[in-house]
């Protein structure tokens, strides 16, 4: 291949339960993005188990990369840089990838980046549109719900978080309460869809000028609601009791996220992490941003779930701003955005 004027990244992921590898070039244009799911082994467990996760990510990874070289149609001479996912994650995940990136870097002669998985999920929508400064993105995902301001390129300010549990990880608990398979959030999005709101579950909305979130809860009020109907033999459908939570999730984050974003005078909104597969999320958000004037992005359903093209996407502003790691680069469980 040749290339001028052109950065091509190879992008690697492995925080979680998915083995991923991607060539992307121009943080924009995808070549290939290759993952291996992981959902199959967990399920059983009714989540990730860490140790059997990265005995996957260790037989995998190889075979991952090599396919994302050759679906993209590149040789090592082509590549720029190897972006890998540092943090955060589970350990024993995040030093399969740091460690591949590494020996594969010093044995190529080529520079390293680590880079933020959040980071990442944020990235993934510069891959679908240029991003629009100043910026505001609504992060939701098994272990984080934030609301992040940026007024340039990987300038990160964490505005709003979660102060107990994030939404992703509201959903599975709530589903493994309501005897749905893991993971919980899609099984229950479809049946909140087909179900009607009948129960007034909670909102948190804290004091009136934080952007933080709370799910614990109206976790611990879905969950006090089936253990009671279920002594006193009553029957709740369980496709009402889904609409209702997630009634009661979509109207705090999208009420929030639209208050932040009209006092932020921000271009534009954009929705990050697993979450943002929520079909009733990104419907309601859709509605406020329409109501509002606001431009919203929203990534492909392929896009949502861990991949590596988005952090080959995020690993490309860095790489172009001159950020490299070294040999000392580590997993970072608790790595801070």
């Amino acid at each position: 291949m040749t290339k001028k004027n052109e950065t091509i990244i190879l992008g690697i992921e492995t925080s979680c339960d998915e083995t991923s590898a991607a060539i992307v070039k121009n943080g924009r244009d995808i070549l290939s993005n290759v993952v291996s799911s992981q959902i199959e082994s967990h399920k059983r467990f009714g989540g990730v188990v860490p140790e059997i996760a990265s005995r996957h990510h260790v037989e995998q990874i190889t075979y991952i990369i090599e396919e994302a070289m050759k679906e993209a149609d590149v040789t090592f001479d082509d590549v720029d840089g190897i972006a890998v996912t540092e943090g955060p994650g589970l350990v024993g995940a995040l030093l399969v990838g740091v460690n591949a990136a590494k020996a594969l870097a010093f044995a190529q002669e080529k520079p390293l980046i680590g880079v933020h998985h959040i980071a990442g999920h944020i990235y993934a929508n510069h891959i679908v549109q240029e991003l629009s400064f100043p910026l505001l993105t609504l992060v939701v995902s098994g272990g984080h719900t934030e609301l992040i301001y940026m007024d340039e390129h990987a300038s990160f300010h964490v505005i709003g978080e979660t102060r107990d549990d994030a939404v992703g990880e509201a959903y599975d608990k709530v589903a493994r309460t309501l005897g749905l398979p893991y993971p919980g959030g899609p099984h229950i999005d479809k049946l909140a869809h087909e179900g009607e709101v009948t129960i007034d579950f909670p909102r948190a909305w804290l004091e009136d000028d934080s952007y933080d979130f709370s799910f614990s809860g109206l976790k611990s009020a879905v969950i006090n609601k089936l253990h009671n109907a279920k002594q006193k033999n009553e029957e709740l459908l369980v496709e009402n009791v889904a609409a209702s939570f997630q009634e009661s999730v979509i109207d705090v984050l999208v009420t929030k996220t639209m208050k932040a974003a009209e006092e932020k005078q921000v271009n534009q909104l954009l929705l990050a992490g697993g979450v943002a597969a929520n079909k009733g999320l990104r419907q309601k958000l859709t509605e406020a941003c329409e109501q509002h004037g606001i431009h919203l992005t929203i990534p492909p359903l392929s896009l949502c779930t861990d991949n590596a093209a988005m952090i080959a996407s995020a690993g490309t502003i860095l790489y172009e701003q001159g950020v490299r790691s070294d040999d000392r680069l580590n997993g970072q469980p608790g790595k801070q955005l």
